[in-house]
This record gives structure tokens, C-alpha cells and sequence, in this order.
């Protein structure tokens, strides 16, 4: 593998490659997007999933049908066509529901109904696969207990700017799970990540499916007009890659890109401090040799791994706090400031004291590592 290369957030080269990754599944999206948010959105609030849609050409409604043998289950139903699978004593009617809905989502996958935006996101199977196996980690493993989701917005775009850290980039899925859960509109998090994700096999297209994209301006400034919740953690490889002696201790925030996409698209910046991912992988070593040779920024020796092989990649069970921050607007800022030097360093710099000094309230309040 070619050495790994780090996209600065701000840098100017990184637009053309963003704009490349950016287009991937490009044309499924528009208004086909539109339909599979309301499908989610539909599945989210309860909403009967025995029922599928028959599509006509261009991707128009045809018909609503009743999955099969399910015709007179809807006597009791608000809407013509919703037909639900009639409760059975024990609670039979759920299990019911949950295999039609299983059946159906297999069916789309197979059939190709379904839509993904101009990034490649899914949010289908984020939804119904992706989340659903990375929630009995955050809830029983991790434990993650999330401080101030009231302060992201209900709506409408805002950049969440978080610390890094863990040698692996668990921390940014954590905190999508957490944003998704907690929020009461169940917002998705938009990650933006390093160009190493996109160079590995199999983790390219999930990330891609999960909604993930190339950290560079231009991507992030298209999500954020668009009214999505876009996640950052500036220090990137310096973050997640620094040694266990310098746990919970921030790194340089880069140059203030994040800052100038916050202010060009007018969108708040919502600080969001992650105590209990340090200490997942201690790393007490680095192989800079072997990183090297294999493309990596690091390769990390902990007391574990790489000397009880595969099972020291196991992380170990800590206890997660994730705490959100409150909303600096930048709305107030007229469009020139997105190119004042002084003010994306400011600006940058408030965000960073935020959240190192939030990381540090967090790690007095906590009684232990695991509990």
C-alpha cells in the first residue's frame, strides 16, 4: 500500500480528490432521496412494515400492496393500504412484523430498490444493519452515557467538532450511534474521514454506506448547506495515534478549516468532548519501521496486541461518557470572515479550550476507567 497521506481539512488540493469521492453513486439521489428519508422515517415512528411499495418507471409509486395473506389484517388501520399483522397473544404480532419487515428489506436489497445520495450513503442499511450491530457494543461493552444532546440542533446543518483518540477510530462510530440514538428527531451523523479509510478494501464501501466522506472543505460545505449534521475531529492521525502518556491531552487543531466550512455555510459549531476511548488500545509503543512498510501513520504496540495476536485487538470494556457543548453561532459573521486569518484562529481556538476543558471535568467526575 502506498504511503498514507493525510488531506489537510483546509487544503486547497484536497477539493479536486473530494469532489471525485464525493461523487460516488452520484444520480441516485434527488428526489429518490427524499422517498427513502420518508421510508426511514416512516420505519423510525412506528409505522406498520407490512406494507411495500410497487414502484413504476422513474421511480414513481405504482401501487401499494399488502404482503400476501395480510389483506384482512387492516379493518383497524388510519390509512388506506397500511395494513398491520394483528396482534397474537404473547406478543406473536411483533415477531410477525419483524420478519415481513426483515423479508421486504432483503427484497429491496436484491431488487435494487433502494436509494443511496451523491456521497453513497444508505441510509437504509445504516439504519436497519450497520447501527443495529454497533449498538450492543456502545450500549453493553462501552456503556456510553451522553451529556448535552439538547445542544444539537432539531434541524438544518451544524458541524460537530469532537476530540480523537483510541489508535483505532472507534470513537467517531460511538458517537454516530450516540447522536442517532439520543437526539429525539434521530438525526444522522455525517463523519468526515482521512483518505486511508477510502484506500482499504471493504472499509471504503462501508464507510461510504454509512455516510462518511473525504475530509476536505468542499464535501463538508455541500453536507452542511444541505442541512446535514456533519461530524470533524481535527487533530486526526496526531489524535488517535499519540501515546497513553499523553492521553486526554488535545493536539494541534490544524489551521482552522473546519472553522472557515462553519462560516461559509453559516452553521453552528457544536463542541463534543469523548472521555473513555484513550484507554480502549493503551499504546506504549510505535513500529514506525513496520508502519511504514505496510502504508500506515502508525502501528501501534500495546500491552496486548501484537502479543496475544488477534485477540489483542480486542478492546478493553470502558466506561464512555460523550458530553455536547453549546452551540457557537456563526451566522453573525458576514461572508468575508471565512477568509480572516484572525478569526478562524480565534474561533479555532475557543472551540479547542472547550473542548480539553470539558475533558478534564469529565475525567474528575468519573470514578473509574471501567465504571
Amino acid at each position: 500500500m502506498a504511503d498514507a497521506k493525510v488531506i489537510p481539512f483546509d487544503d486547497d488540493r484536497s477539493r479536486g480528490g473530494g469532489k471525485g469521492q464525493g461523487g460516488a453513486g452520484k444520480g441516485q439521489g434527488g428526489a429518490g432521496k427524499g422517498q427513502a428519508r420518508r421510508r426511514s422515517s416512516a420505519r423510525r415512528s412506528g409505522e406498520p412494515v407490512s406494507v411495500r411499495e410497487v414502484r413504476g418507471p422513474a421511480g414513481r409509486p405504482a401501487e401499494v400492496q399488502a404482503l400476501p395473506g395480510q389483506a384482512e389484517a387492516g379493518a383497524g388501520s388510519s390509512a388506506p393500504g397500511s395494513e398491520e399483522v394483528p396482534a397474537q397473544a404473547g406478543g406473536g404480532g411483533g415477531w410477525e412484523r419483524r420478519i415481513a419487515g426483515g423479508l421486504a428489506f432483503l427484497r429491496r436489497r436484491i431488487t435494487g430498490d433502494y436509494e443511496v445520495d451523491e456521497f453513497g450513503y444508505d441510509e437504509e442499511l445504516t439504519d436497519q444493519v450497520l447501527m443495529s450491530l454497533l449498538r450492543p457494543v456502545y450500549e453493553k461493552y462501552f456503556r456510553v452515557e451522553v451529556k448535552g444532546i439538547e445542544n444539537i440542533p432539531a434541524d438544518g446543518g451544524a458541524l460537530i467538532v469532537a476530540n480523537h483518540s483510541g489508535t483505532l477510530p472507534l470513537d467517531g462510530l460511538m458517537l454516530q450511534v450516540a447522536v442517532h440514538d439520543n437526539h429525539p428527531h434521530q438525526r444522522h451523523l455525517r463523519l468526515l474521514a482521512a483518505d486511508l479509510v477510502f484506500m482499504l478494501p471493504v472499509v471504503n464501501e462501508l464507510a461510504r454506506k454509512a455516510g462518511h466522506t473525504l475530509a476536505c472543505a468542499e464535501d463538508a460545505q455541500r453536507l452542511l448547506e444541505g442541512g446535514e449534521l456533519v461530524g470533524v475531529m481535527p487533530e486526526g492521525f496526531k489524535g488517535i495515534g499519540k501515546p497513553f502518556s499523553e492521553r486526554y491531552k488535545l493536539q494541534r487543531f490544524g489551521r482552522g478549516g473546519f472553522v472557515s466550512t462553519a462560516l461559509r455555510a453559516g452553521t453552528p459549531i457544536v463542541p463534543c468532548s469523548i472521555v473513555g476511548a484513550e484507554e480502549i488500545y493503551p499504546m506504549i509503543g510505535n513500529a514506525k519501521t513496520l508502519a511504514r512498510l505496510l502504508g500506515f501513520p502508525y502501528f501501534p504496540i500495546t500491552p496486548t496486541f501484537p502479543w496475544l495476536g488477534p485477540l489483542g485487538a480486542v478492546p478493553l470494556p470502558t466506561k464512555w461518557t460523550i458530553q455536547f457543548g453549546e452551540p457557537i453561532p456563526t451566522d453573525g459573521y458576514p461572508p468575508e470572515a471565512a477568509e480572516d486569518p484572525m478569526l478562524m484562529f480565534n474561533l479555532t481556538d475557543q472551540v479547542r479550550e472547550q473542548i480539553q476543558h470539558t475533558l478534564y471535568k469529565l475525567l474528575v467526575q468519573r470514578r473509574s476507567v471501567f465504571f
